[in-house]
């Protein structure tokens, strides 16, 4: 191995090729690492382009931002947590989580930071990735995308956008350098980072506009401290911990049937309890109309929050519904004229969801550009393998998101399978197997049923477009059913789907 300079300290650049190779060091890449590593998967490193672990939970440090999946159950299941401090983690609590499986499972010496990979190529004639990042080129045997969707912010193409002279920034990269109290602050977005971040910075600022599209369905989030006699018998009766876990996965579970992936007679009764908890919390009825979403609940992501409709309803915050004209250089016209005088401008406008592998060109066997394999719809296999890219797996990949549970859930599914692949190749080795690759028609057949599946959901139904819909229409985002269904599809590996090279 190779010393060379890294941006903190030194790391033994690898001089030979790897065994497993993991690009991103969220929960995904993390989860895999640590899987690998009990299972004598050890030839391993993970690239990580930040310069520290936490992917999504390192990037998004914008105040208020915390997780709308309870904390017990938004741990991995063989990592827990006993001592979390509320029942919704703040993002400094998730963060310093991530980090502290790092030292748990002796994760240092197995990962590069500040590393980005720029380009993978797969080399028929030894079976292997080859891998370009912006500190040198890398090589390894199996590679799998843990890159996450939510960390390439989605700007919005507002006239005039970039003529703003005052401090302009996406949530995902908050300018903690500003301050914002005694300002002028426009918010534009009404997604889930927006209402997080307006109830946490009205109190200080002079005027906060708050520049809304669509409403979104709200419900309340009832989050509480997590007190330290409750935290210690966590920690001394884990069964008890465990059982928390169970019955928050159970509940969440049940939003699958409450008109979270389809619409049924139980949507309206979702829809009534979001309703009440509007009416409850805002008096002023035209402010309300404004806030009660035309469309079904479920068909964009339903949003909790106990803060958000009592800040809306503070004097020095505006809700603002009508189009924006342009941005100016001190603020934002409205189409019928209105002006808006801004000192700061604050996009909470979401993320590119399909950026992370379309900025890194993904070419398999005999060329095959992934972007292109996919052509008009984004597709893999279990949402993991994509046929015709021997020996790559995908994390956190197409519709395999989640709107209703905790999408660690997924993530541990997902590792259980592509180890189930490294296992069948590491068994078929003596016979001289080098690769394993989905089948065709395993992975044409499982795109089939999510298409079934996907007529009569929610988001072709609901009324509305949202992110999880790529430009044809298409939900390539989120999983159409619940997590039990996706475990028992997906956590092992069927042989026949795969064949081996």
């Amino acid at each position: 191995m190779t010393e060379v300079p890294a941006r903190e300290g030194v790391f033994r650049w690898p001089d030979k090729p790897l065994g497993v190779l993991v690009i991103g060091a969220g929960f995904s890449g993390l989860a895999m690492a640590i899987r690998c590593l009990q299972s004598g998967f050890d030839d391993l490193l993970v690239v990580e382009k930040a310069e520290a672990v936490g992917g999504t939970w390192h990037e998004n440090t914008y105040p208020g931002a915390a997780c709308d999946i309870p904390a017990h159950l938004y741990a991995l299941s063989f990592a827990p947590k006993a001592d979390w401090t509320r029942t919704y983690a703040g993002q400094p609590e998730i963060a310093a989580y991530l980090r502290e499986l790092v030292e748990r499972f002796d994760l240092g010496k197995h990962i590069a930071l500040a590393t980005a990979v720029t380009g993978a190529v797969w080399d028929g004639a030894r079976s292997l990735w080859r891998v370009e990042t912006d500190r040198g080129p890398l090589e390894a045997r199996v590679l799998v995308s843990g890159m996450g969707a939510l960390h390439h912010p989605a700007v919005p193409a507002i006239p005039g956008l970039p003529t703003f002279l005052g401090p302009l920034f996406h949530t995902s990269a908050w300018d903690h350098g500003v301050s914002l109290e005694g300002k002028r602050v426009g918010v534009i977005g009404t997604g889930a980072s927006a209402i997080q971040v307006v109830p946490a910075i009205a109190p200080e600022v002079m005027r906060l506009v708050l520049f809304q599209r669509t409403p979104p369905w709200v419900i309340p989030r009832n989050d509480r401290p997590i007190g330290p006699r409750m935290r210690a018998l966590f920690r001394r009766l884990p069964l008890a911990r465990r059982l928390v876990r169970e019955i928050q996965f159970r509940v969440r579970e049940a939003r699958a049937a409450l008109g979270f992936t389809r619409v049924s007679r139980l949507t309206r009764l979702a829809e009534a309890a979001s309703r009440h908890h509007l009416r409850r919390q805002v008096a002023d009825p035209a402010l309300r109309e404004k806030l009660t979403p035309p469309y079904r609940l479920g068909c964009k992501r339903v949003l909790i929050s106990d803060e958000y409709y009592p800040a809306l309803t503070r004097p020095n915050v505006t809700l603002e519904t009508g189009p924006i004209r342009v941005v100016t250089p001190d603020g934002v016209t409205m189409q019928d004229g209105r002006h808006h005088p801004l000192d700061v401008l604050v996009l909470a406008t979401g993320f590119d969801t399909t950026a992370s592998l379309a900025r890194v060109p993904v070419v398999g066997r005999d060329g095959l550009i992934l972007a292109r394999a996919w052509g008009e719809r984004v597709a893999a296999h279990r949402g993991v393998a994509v046929a015709g890219f021997p020996n790559f797996f995908m994390l956190l990949g197409p519709n395999t998101g989640l709107g209703h549970n905790s999408v660690v859930l997924m993530i541990e599914i997902q590792v259980r399978h592509v180890l189930d692949c490294l296992d069948a190749l590491r068994r078929a080795a003596p016979a001289g197997a080098r690769a394993i690759e989905v089948r065709p028609e395993a992975q044409a057949r499982f795109l089939a049923r999510i298409r079934a599946r996907m007529r009569d959901s929610i988001w072709q139904a609901g009324g509305c477009t949202s992110w999880y819909l790529d430009a044809n229409g298409h939900n390539t985002t989120l999983w159409p059913d619940s997590v039990l269904a996706y475990r028992r599809s997906a956590r092992r590996a069927r042989r026949a789907d795969y064949r081996l090279l």
